[in-house]
């Protein structure tokens, strides 16, 4: 990058560092989505609070549903 194409853009730095650090956290946010530990550990922990009653029978089973498929895409 040439000085003067820097000195033009600088004003934008502040928008390319927030772009870079949105594409960054999206990123992280669907390696977690994607991590068969982090399916199987939310899945314990909907069956822990069903038993401590935290949870009623049909909100387990909403929840059990979602990440089995997500497990499913996960682990195939």
């Amino acid at each position: 990058m040439g000085l003067f194409t820097g000195l033009l853009l600088l004003p934008l730095a502040p928008v390319r560092g927030t772009i870079w650090v949105a594409e960054q956290l999206a990123a992280e946010a669907e390696r977690e989505l994607d991590d068969e530990r982090i399916v199987r550990r939310l899945l314990l922990e909907a069956e822990a609070a069903l038993e401590r009653g935290e949870l009623s029978e049909a909100e387990y089973d909403v929840i059990e549903d979602e990440l089995l498929e997500r497990l499913e895409v996960v682990a195939p």
